[in-house]
């Protein structure tokens, strides 16, 4: 028998697209003869998976795993994409989409990190996506991925438009990251409600520090030419532009929104509310927002205006 090398098992990645164990199987089942390797794998369905990569990818889950560590907690959310969202129903899927994010858990890095990472101690995450494409037949994509571990302190967690007995998977999911002393319990909640409020209002930093001082001036720009056309002077066309600079943190920075449940409280308030009724001081230190193909092949999450009342009603 050749010998299987991992130039000879790269090779047939990139030519079939298939995942690296599947490759190796391939070669050893063929005496590592690479034609008769992809015939094997084509005869398998496996192959299919590389055929599917140039279909896009928008529709899926985003799912989300959390852990208690003692004092503290970690927490990871992910999104896997697939054409339809059929394909979010179905229950090999759904099941997939959980151990990715149960993987994620203990992986520090990046979404490649995730994808190289082993599920359970077997196939990796990637590996095991390639399977089910060839199984369910549609093209996937594992995306993007977060994680947060925080000591001590909690994680709190929220899924908008969770599937039907899952529900640590659907179209929206939030991780916000607070440290403290404090009960844990009481911790946790208030990070469940500003993950509530951020599925909402979808912010874009969590602070005024945070945000992309690109952003900023593009706002600061506009504002300056609005206010010279008023034809105010100077002096009161600059005050304009810094009082809708305030307006703009306002809308876009978590911590200095009104919260969707208590529009007469920032969430900055709400944090500091707590800290006194804990008697220890309360700090978010993260968040995580993944919408369901934001950015893909349509845009963002959706339109929530209408569905604000919904999303704190009882939720």
């Amino acid at each position: 028998m050749a010998d299987i090398t991992a130039a000879l098992v790269k090779a047939l990645r990139e030519k079939s697209g298939v995942g690296m164990m599947d490759c190796k199987k391939a070669l050893q089942e063929t005496g590592g003869e690479m034609e008769a390797a992809i015939d094997w794998l084509r005869a398998k369905g496996l192959s299919k998976a590389a055929k599917k990569a140039d279909r896009v990818a928008a529709e899926g889950v985003v799912a989300l795993a959390t852990r208690s560590d003692g004092a503290g907690m970690t927490a990871a959310v992910i999104e896997l994409n697939a054409e339809t969202d059929f394909v979010a129903r179905n229950e090999s899927f759904q099941n997939v989409a959980r151990k990715v994010a149960e993987t994620a858990l203990d992986v520090e890095g990046d979404v490649a990190a995730v994808r190289a990472a082993q599920v359970n101690g077997g196939a990796t995450v990637e590996e095991t996506i390639t399977n089910l494409v060839a199984t369910i037949g549609e093209n996937m994509l594992l995306r993007r991925s977060q994680r947060f571990t925080v000591s001590p302190g909690a994680i709190g967690a929220y899924v908008h438009g969770a599937l039907a007995g899952a529900p640590e998977l659907g179209r929206i999911g939030v991780l916000v990251a607070v440290e403290g002393t404090g009960d844990q319990t009481v911790l946790k909640e208030l990070g469940r409600s500003i993950a509530l409020h951020a599925a909402a209002t979808a912010p874009l930093s969590l602070s005024v520090d945070d945000l992309d001082p690109a952003a900023v001036e593009r706002e600061r720009a506009i504002f300056t030419e609005q206010a010279i056309a008023s034809g105010k002077p100077a002096a009161v066309a600059e005050k304009m532009v810094e009082g809708r600079i305030r307006k703009f943190y306002e809308e876009a920075v978590l911590l200095k929104q009104s919260y969707v449940r208590n529009p007469d409280q920032t969430i900055e308030q709400l944090v500091a509310e707590t800290a006194k009724a804990l008697g220890s001081p309360v700090t978010v230190k993260a968040f995580a927002r993944f919408a369901l193909g934001e950015g893909v092949d349509k845009g963002g999450g959706g339109d929530f205006a209408a569905e604000v009342a919904a999303m704190t009603a009882g939720a």
